[in-house]
């Protein structure tokens, strides 16, 4: 434990007197060699990145490889900072080779559509509100099948990008369900994922109140074994990005307390629902 808290002291001294920067170049020491693929994982953790505007996403994959780290991706067709969408043709490329890598999909909705409230009645009915596409910003009456379709599409389109058959999960924007909204979604193939209060990574808090010098420490300090970790690949409102300047550091951080990362594939709570329900 006394060795872990000066492993920990020495990541946020150096983020504090040398900047991330430093800490980057620490964490791409040989010391921190990722464990072979045939070691045992007592202490997981499943790291998961939902889309933005896509413009960290080739430093965060390059982190990501050079950490030997997989990782579920959400997707949904958000607009990116060099036009068009996540899913878009143009990202196909990139898509495709995080597949190759070993990386697992899963549904963000296509249209990024917040769930804002169930509607009372016999037939299950939502408020809902997409933020991407045609109908962005605009609050709707859905029935349990739209919402489902809209679930659909993006894991379609999932799997025409990577060329692999998403898994059958879904994150809802922003967390935001109800229980019947979750058992509705479940009738039609999806189980919802959310993300451990811990592995709220913070990258869409403002930086002004939220260096990432502190949000790598409160993640250091609080992550625990079997918790699902929540980051984007590009936040429009935070100033001073997130990642990559945080991403290797937390992973290396988390290495060195003897934490290994996993799929949602592998998590105990979704892997029998992905097995059955998942063709072949």
């Amino acid at each position: 434990m006394q060795d872990a808290k000066k492993k920990l002291k020495k990541i946020v001294v150096a983020a504090a007197l040398f900047g991330l920067g430093a800490v980057l170049a620490h964490a791409q020491a040989p010391a921190a060699a990722p464990a072979p693929a045939t070691a045992s994982c007592a202490k997981p953790v499943y790291l998961t990145f939902d889309t933005g505007h896509m413009g960290v996403a080739p430093l965060v994959a390059e982190v990501l490889k050079r950490q030997d780290v997989k990782v579920t991706f959400f997707g949904a067709a958000e607009r990116t900072t060099t036009g068009g969408d996540s899913l878009d043709n143009s990202w196909k490329p990139w898509w495709a080779a995080r597949a190759a890598e070993g990386h697992e999909f899963a549904s963000h909705t296509y249209d990024h559509v917040y769930w804002r409230g169930d509607v009372k009645g016999l037939e299950p009915r939502f408020r809902v509100r997409p933020t991407a596409g045609g109908l962005a910003n605009r609050e709707f009456t859905w029935t349990a099948a739209q919402y489902c379709e809209d679930i659909a599409k993006a894991a379609d389109r999932l799997e025409y990008v990577t060329g692999k058959k998403p898994l059958p999960l879904f994150r809802a924007p922003g967390g935001k369900t109800s229980p019947r909204f979750l058992a509705e979604m479940r009738k039609c193939g999806f189980e919802h994922v959310g993300w451990s209060p811990a592995g709220f990574l913070g990258d869409e808090l403002p930086s002004e109140t939220y260096s990432n010098e502190k949000l790598l420490l409160q993640a250091l300090q609080n992550i625990r074994s079997g918790d699902i970790l929540m980051a984007h690949l590009g936040i429009w409102s935070r100033q001073d990005p997130w990642a990559p300047a945080v991403l290797e550091p937390l992973i290396v951080g988390l290495k060195q307390e003897g934490f290994c990362f996993q799929t949602l594939r592998q998590h105990p709570a979704y892997k029998d629902w992905i097995a059955a329900h998942t063709t072949h």
